[in-house]
């Protein structure tokens, strides 16, 4: 028995990049949009400053539902099928946005976004679980990752300039073409990894029998749970990261390069996981980070009665952190997928579904809260990885297939 070898027959280097591509549509339709929100809320109108969140929440919202409706389809149609046509409703929500005159049409058209990037987020999922399974698995997960998450390293800086160039159309319009430009991609080199004998027709009875499946198995459910908490503490800060810099440190164009640099520390971790992980595993690797996010919060929030926080301490707890989620973001999906082999499609739409729910409500709570002081972000990740560590020592063991895999 052996996972290591893709049945894909892109070369492996293609195959994590494509990957990697396929999902930072979601990463880039969020962090390009973080510099124009005070532009954009100015010029909709928008009268609360916190209120200019929802643009960001929004797409996560779409993508809670969408997720639903693409991973019965994924494991029915096929996977390259459903990047097809969801990537084609994606350039139909982003025109929606591109042409918005109220926060109404606005949030109309990033919900469309993100119901429709819905289809590259389960996609990309399903068929890295097609090709690989265990450690391996949990690996080139890894990799995809760390390309992925250093997306939000040039995001704000594109978006910025394309304020420069433009205004905050113009961002829509550089999501609209990076968009077109990885659905060519797709339709010219991807091949189908499902083939038809493994797909499940989309009907109720297979999607209860899904949703039993999923939910009945203890090990996905606790660390689909712990995904929640972890990327609503990511959540909370991507509502509020804008005003914290602008408001609290008057951080102005620099805003880009703090962001950036934050997020340049959470690909180098990722980078390091797909190592760490062959080693230790990726539980013990979850446990370790997720301790760390409960400490370093804790000693931080305490800090917050009795001095302010200057800038360079602020980063440096950030940095930690973001450190910690790149070693957390794929060993999470990658433990919670790991029981699901034969109905990945539906297993990685309730997982991603059930556990934006928590991220959204969570992240959506943790910026609204904001009252210009970091306390409530930084009480929001405490308590977080709190309930993100008590949920996963529920989980007593590794699954049995990733103790074979490495093995092997």
């Amino acid at each position: 028995m052996t996972h290591s070898a893709p049945s894909d027959p892109l070369p492996n280097k293609e195959f994590i990049v494509l990957m990697a591509a396929i999902m930072s549509v979601v990463a880039l339709s969020i962090d390009a949009m973080l510099p124009a929100l005070g532009v954009i809320g100015a010029d909709l109108g928008i009268q609360n400053p916190n209120h200019a969140q929802f643009i960001i929440s929004a797409i996560f919202g779409g993508m809670a539902v969408g997720q639903l409706v693409c991973g019965p389809l994924s494991d029915a149609l096929g996977r390259k099928r459903l990047l097809i046509g969801t990537f084609l409703l994606y350039l139909v929500g982003t025109f929606i946005c591109w042409s918005a005159n109220s926060l109404e049409q606005m949030l109309i058209g990033r919900i469309i976004q993100g119901f429709a990037a819905a289809g590259p987020y389960v996609s990309t999922l399903s068929i890295v679980r097609d090709c690989y399974s265990g450690y391996a698995m949990a690996r080139i997960m890894s990799l995809v990752m760390m390309i992925f998450i250093m997306v939000p390293v040039v995001a704000p800086t594109l978006g910025q300039l394309m304020l420069r160039i433009g205004s905050w159309h113009t961002v829509f319009s550089l999501l609209f073409f990076y968009a077109l430009a990885v659905l060519l991609w797709v339709i010219v080199r991807l091949k189908e990894t499902l083939p038809p004998a493994r797909r499940v027709a989309f009907s109720a009875k297979n999607i209860r029998h899904g949703a039993f499946t999923v939910l009945s198995n203890r090990t996905t459910v606790c660390y689909m749970i712990c995904a929640g908490l972890v990327f609503g503490a990511l959540l909370g800060y991507l509502n509020s990261c804008l005003q914290i810099f602008q408001t609290i440190y008057q951080a102005g164009d620099a805003f880009a390069l703090y962001f950036g640099a934050l997020a340049f520390t959470l690909g180098i971790s990722s980078l390091l996981n797909s190592q760490l992980v062959q080693r230790f595993g990726p539980r013990v690797i979850c446990i370790a980070a997720i301790s760390a996010m409960v400490a370093t919060s804790a000693v931080l929030l305490a800090l917050q009665f009795f001095m302010s926080t200057p800038l360079w301490l602020f980063m440096v707890y950030a940095s930690a952190i973001f450190f910690c989620f790149g070693l957390l973001f794929g060993n999470l999906n990658a433990l919670a997928m790991e029981p699901m082999g034969d109905i990945a499609g539906i297993a990685s739409a309730l997982i991603g579904a059930l556990s934006s729910v928590i991220s959204i409500s969570a992240g959506t709570f943790i910026g609204q809260m904001f009252n210009q002081t970091l306390i409530p972000l930084i009480a929001g990740f405490l308590a977080l990885s709190l309930l993100a560590l008590l949920v996963i020592f529920v989980v007593k063991n590794e699954p049995a297939e990733a103790s074979v895999a490495l093995a092997e």
